[in-house]
């Protein structure tokens, strides 16, 4: 079967082709026009994403010598992501499916992010672990099958990614502040600076970063001079030992033997690291850098899944904003 997925949840516009579960090309582009605003600016990014999908569609088709007719399903993001830029994909997404008539499918982006680890290792198998980080959520998942999670625990502000974006503000750092961080802190001790570790008692599953960007902001206010190396090493070690901490213990609690890493925060090369010294004894698996960050690849596979089995969403399907996986 070929499917043709479609993302645009933020600020990246990109557009993949799978056949028979195997991807025959990926295609993003980022959008660094936000780069100047600290930030995404939703209008600029809808905008972009208008401007360069009918484009990327084109090369990608040409580039695996697929016609528009051979198309048999399409796969586009829902939700969650900022509304404006989720509306774009899906407009685009219909209109080309009614022109080809063929079936159409919403895909629940958070959910992509797991599956995009069976891109990494085909043959993983249920049930696992899952830790979501990225720019929007923090999330442990209990994996038992398609469209079979358990959510085991969430953060209760921040996410992971944020507090990056945030932490990077803060210290003066661009955008997007997760490898602004990460390459600052390279050369920084870790252990300069004791950062605080929130709801790390009684093995709790939560998350909780808010407090730390203040402690963050409150130690860069106090300090007359500053060594940013440090601040970043110690800020950015509080947030992956909070992280690998927890998913410990969500292994522990169902006795799992397999986790996986999904979302942006997953390509921070810290984290890779730190989860692997500490999961010796268990199977980790982290997709490759091009899968953790915001992709089409992840949603045309998966969408090819949901396809096989017979789901086709209603042409008139709307995008889901704060869309939740369970």
């Amino acid at each position: 079967m070929i499917v043709l997925g479609i993302e645009t949840s933020c600020d990246e516009t990109a557009v993949a082709v799978s056949k028979d579960s195997k991807i025959l090309h990926s295609e993003v582009s980022t959008q660094t026009i936000h780069r100047k605003y600290g930030g995404v600016v939703p209008e600029i990014a809808s905008r972009e994403h208008e401007k360069l999908l009918n484009d990327m569609v084109d090369y990608t088709l040409n580039k695996v010598k697929i016609a528009k007719s051979e198309i048999q399903g399409i796969a586009v993001t829902q939700g969650p992501g900022l509304a404006g830029t989720l509306i774009t994909g899906v407009c685009f997404a219909k209109g080309l499916a009614q022109g080809l008539n063929c079936k159409i499918i919403g895909i629940n982006h958070l959910e992509a992010h797991i599956f995009a680890n069976f891109l990494a290792d085909p043959k993983l198998e249920y049930p696992f672990i899952c830790l979501l980080v990225s720019g929007g959520h923090t999330q442990i998942w209990f994996v038992e099958g398609l469209n079979d999670y358990k959510l085991m625990g969430e953060t209760r502000d921040d996410a992971a990614g944020e507090a990056f974006d945030k932490g990077a503000r803060i210290l003066g750092l661009g955008y997007p502040g997760g490898p602004e961080i990460e390459k600052l802190a390279e050369t920084g001790n870790e252990k300069s600076i004791s950062f605080p570790r929130a709801l790390m008692q009684s093995k709790n599953l939560e998350f909780s970063f808010s407090g730390l960007k203040t402690s963050l902001l409150y130690y860069v206010e106090k300090q007359e001079s500053l060594c940013k190396e440090d601040i970043a090493a110690s800020y950015q070690a509080a947030i992956i030992d909070t992280l690998i901490t927890k998913l410990k213990w969500a292994m522990d609690k169902t006795n799992c033997k397999t986790c996986v890493i999904a979302g942006g925060v997953a390509a921070n090369q810290k984290l890779r690291k730190f989860v692997n010294q500490t999961m010796k004894n268990k199977k980790v698996i982290f997709p490759e850098l091009s899968l953790c960050t915001d992709n089409a690849a992840m949603i045309a596979y998966l969408g090819e899944l949901y396809l096989k089995k017979g789901f086709v969403s209603p042409i008139d399907f709307p995008v889901l904003p704060n869309m939740k996986l369970a």
